[in-house]
C-alpha cells in the first residue's frame, strides 16, 4: 500500500456509495429498532435474506473440522490456506453466506479457503465463539500441510469475524505458544467492546450505538469487556503477523479499525490500512465500487504472503 491511507477520511463519496447510504438511511426509518426484536428472529430473517441474495457455490465441499461444520473452497492450485471466520455480531451468520466472495478469493489468490461455523449467542454466550475458533485454528495449523500441501496460513473475517480472528491469534500465542498464521485479513472489526467514542456517538442507519449495546449485552458479560482477550485493542499485540485492515468512513466501527491499526504498528508489526470513503458496515457485500477494490486488496495481500504449494491438494469429503 502506498500514500497516506488517512487521506481517505476526508475524501468525497462516489455516487453509487452515496446512493446506497441514502437508501439504507431511508429503509432504517421504517422498521422498529433491532433491539426491540427477539435475537433469534433477527438471525433467521437476516440469514434468510442473505441466502436469497447470494449464490451458493457448488464447488465448495461441506466438512466437519474440529467438530464444527465448515465449507472448503479448493482451487486447482493451492499456495496458502485462508481460515475465514464469518461476521454477524456473534449471534447470526453461517459458513455458507459468503460463497461467491470466498470462491473468488480461492481461485484468484490460489488459496484453499475454510469457512467455519461457530456457536452463536444468545444460546451460547462468550467465550463459546472464541473456543470454537481456537479449536478450528489449531486443527488448521496441525493439518494444513498434509491436507493442502502448504503451511502458509492466513486468518481473516469481517465484523465479528475480524474480532474473532484477532482473539484467535492472541489465544494461540498466549495459550499454545504458537504463531502458525503468517497474515490476518481484518475487515471492519470491533476490537474495543467497551465502545470507542465514535461508536458511542454513531447515528447512521446500520449498527448505531443502541444496536451495538444491545448486541454486546446479548453476547458478553459487562465486566468481561475489560479483558484483553475480549477487547483485543487492550492486548499486548507484539509478535502478531502482518495485517490488512479495511473499513469504510460511514461505519460505527471506523475508530476500532483506526485504533487497532495504530496499535498493531506500534507493537512492531506490519500493518496496511485501506479506508473506503462513505463505506458503511459490510460495504463489500453491496453493489458499490469499493466492494471490488476490497476484494482486489485482499487477494493481493494473500498472494504476497503465499509461497508455491509443495504438492497438489486433494479435498476430503
Amino acid at each position: 500500500m502506498t500514500g497516506d491511507p488517512l487521506a481517505a477520511l476526508s475524501a468525497p463519496w462516489d455516487e453509487p456509495t452515496a446512493a446506497i447510504n441514502a437508501a439504507m438511511n431511508q429503509a432504517a426509518a421504517g422498521p422498529p429498532p433491532v433491539s426491540t426484536r427477539h435475537p433469534v428472529d433477527s438471525r433467521v430473517e437476516s440469514d434468510s435474506f442473505a441466502r436469497s441474495a447470494r449464490k451458493r457455490v457448488e464447488e465448495a465441499v461441506d466438512r466437519t473440522i474440529a467438530g464444527l461444520p465448515a465449507r472448503v473452497f479448493l482451487p486447482p492450485t493451492v499456495e496458502s490456506v485462508y481460515l475465514y471466520i464469518h461476521g454477524g455480531a456473534w449471534m447470526m451468520g453461517a459458513n455458507d453466506l459468503a460463497d461467491e466472495m470466498l470462491w473468488a478469493r480461492a481461485t484468484r489468490a490460489n488459496t484453499a479457503v475454510i469457512s467455519m461455523d461457530y456457536r452463536l449467542a444468545p444460546e451460547h454466550r462468550w467465550p463459546a465463539q472464541a473456543d470454537d475458533c481456537e479449536a478450528v485454528a489449531l486443527w488448521v495449523a496441525e493439518h494444513a500441510t498434509e491436507e493442502f500441501g502448504t503451511d502458509r496460513l492466513i486468518i481473516g473475517g469481517d465484523s465479528a469475524g475480524a474480532h474473532l480472528s484477532v482473539v484467535t491469534l492472541l489465544r494461540l500465542r498466549d495459550r499454545h505458544h504458537a504463531s502458525p498464521f503468517c497474515g490476518a485479513d481484518l475487515r471492519y472489526g470491533m476490537y474495543d467492546l467497551r465502545l470507542t467514542p465514535g461508536a458511542r456517538q454513531y447515528e447512521g442507519a446500520f449498527l448505531d450505538a443502541p444496536a451495538l449495546r444491545w448486541i454486546l449485552d446479548l453476547c458478553f458479560d459487562a465486566d468481561s469487556r475489560e479483558d484483553p482477550l475480549v477487547s483485543p485493542l487492550l492486548a499486548d499485540l507484539r509478535g502478531l503477523p502482518p495485517a490488512l485492515f479495511t473499513v469504510g468512513t460511514n461505519d460505527s466501527l471506523l475508530e476500532d479499525t483506526l485504533f487497532m491499526w495504530a496499535r498493531w504498528r506500534a507493537a512492531g508489526n506490519e500493518a496496511d490500512l485501506v479506508i473506503h470513503p462513505g463505506g458503511m458496515h459490510a460495504f463489500d457485500y453491496l453493489p458499490v465500487p469499493a466492494a471490488a477494490k476490497s476484494l482486489d486488496d485482499s487477494v493481493a495481500f494473500i498472494q504476497r504472503l503465499s509461497t508455491p504449494a509443495r504438492r497438489p491438494a486433494t479435498a476430503s469429503s
